[in-house]
């Protein structure tokens, strides 16, 4: 018999709307891009409680989720949110570059020629 504070970990990612389907929700488990309390899923079965944190990986993002509730149904987004605290950091602005980016390097020249530099070399030799 299941504990009323515990639910199966597909089932929530349902009810949360972090899928669209339980199956969805089945296939993320078993490939390991859920994480309850730091330890990977292993099933679909495996069961999450209030105050378990989960780390889920979805389409190049990670969330990070602290259960706050167990689910009863797939209702409106307002109430999967009610479901469990974002806890995810703020993701990076897209129009700042990487600090830790490393910089070009090759000397300034060094590489293909521009065109001016292609047209120069063009009239030193004679050729339009």
């Amino acid at each position: 018999m299941v504990a009323r504070d515990r639910q199966r970990i597909d089932k929530w990612l349902f009810f949360s709307r972090a899928v669209k389907s339980r199956s969805l929700g089945a296939k993320l488990a078993v490939a390991g891009r859920v994480r309850i309390n730091r330890d990977k899923a292993a099933q679909a079965s495996d069961m999450v409680k209030p105050g378990d944190v989960l780390t889920i990986t979805l389409e190049r993002r990670i969330f990070i989720w602290k259960v706050l509730n167990t689910g009863v149904r797939r209702g409106p987004a307002e109430e999967a949110r009610t479901l469990y605290e974002d806890m995810s950091p703020p993701p990076a602005p897209k129009n700042e570059s990487v600090r830790d980016a490393i910089p070009a390097l090759r000397e300034a020249g060094s590489g293909r020629p521009t065109k001016k530099e292609r047209r120069q070399t063009d009239r030193l030799f004679g050729e339009d």
